[in-house]
């Protein structure tokens, strides 16, 4: 049984002050438990220093984006080697806000996908429908055209060092969530495209994880479903009280052997 992976995405919140606080105290909250990865991603402007603060200890950090060119003429833009010398080991790729906002392609984020790979990089490449999609019953067909581009050309060995998030859309940052039998539907569908692309082997392996409205009241009932193997979380991963519940919980399901 895979140990739950959570990742806490800070968006565009938290100076470097308000990270360095965070950071020490999630890394003081979770620092007991074993039974969980766990994963913070900041802003650009305070990875340096949150990787400063949770270096050797059991918190990993993340990028919230990169782009796909080791260097050049990219203003504004974040290579995969600056997130690398930070000390990160994760990066959140293909997230709905950058699609929505930044106009950001499927084939766009496969580019990311294989440049954070040969940096050895963990990409949690995110997919996911919109409010009109699902009720348009295309839902699963949205979530297959992203997986197939944003995954394209990947072996065997490159998506066993991937995680794949599901974000319906219309429950992020809305207070909405996907009932835990929606999230258990989206994620053995994944597993399925899984399974038929890389194998049954390859596929039980990779983490597919859940964002949308993730609270430390929700995430027991959802990490419960066979294949939800952890959280993406947004607003509640701002607050140390919040997230470390969120960790305490996943793990508490987790030990008591429902999954």
């Amino acid at each position: 049984m895979k140990k739950p992976l959570i990742a806490g995405n800070w968006k565009m919140f938290k100076t470097a002050d308000e990270a360095v606080s965070l950071a020490q105290g999630i890394k003081a909250g979770t620092y007991k438990n074993q039974d969980a990865l766990v994963v913070v991603c900041p802003p650009f402007t305070a990875l340096h220093a949150v990787c400063k603060v949770l270096q050797g200890s059991n918190v990993s950090v993340g990028a919230q984006n990169m782009h796909p060119e080791t260097e050049g003429a990219f203003t504004g833009e974040i290579s995969p080697a600056m997130i690398k010398d930070l000390g990160c080991r994760y990066v959140i790729l293909g997230h709905s806000e950058r699609r929505q906002f930044f106009h950001e392609s499927d084939t766009f984020v496969n580019e990311k996908v294989k440049t954070a790979l040969k940096y050895s990089l963990i990409p949690i490449v995110c997919v996911g429908e919109t409010l009109a999609q699902r009720e348009a019953q295309s839902h699963l067909t949205v979530v297959k055209n992203q997986f197939d581009v944003s995954l394209a050309d990947l072996g065997k060995e490159d998506i066993l060092k991937c995680v794949i998030a599901y974000e319906p859309v219309w429950a992020i940052g809305t207070g909405k969530t996907a009932t835990p039998e929606q999230a258990e539907q989206m994620h053995a569908y994944i597993r399925r495209l899984l399974t038929e692309k890389f194998g049954a082997e390859v596929s039980a392996k990779i983490y597919i994880l859940y964002g949308g409205s993730v609270k430390p009241d929700n995430i027991a009932i959802l990490i419960e479903k066979p294949n939800v193997d952890g959280a993406l979380v947004g607003g509640a991963s701002l607050k140390t009280e919040s997230f470390c519940a969120i960790v305490d919980g996943a793990t508490e399901k987790c030990s008591a052997g429902a999954k």
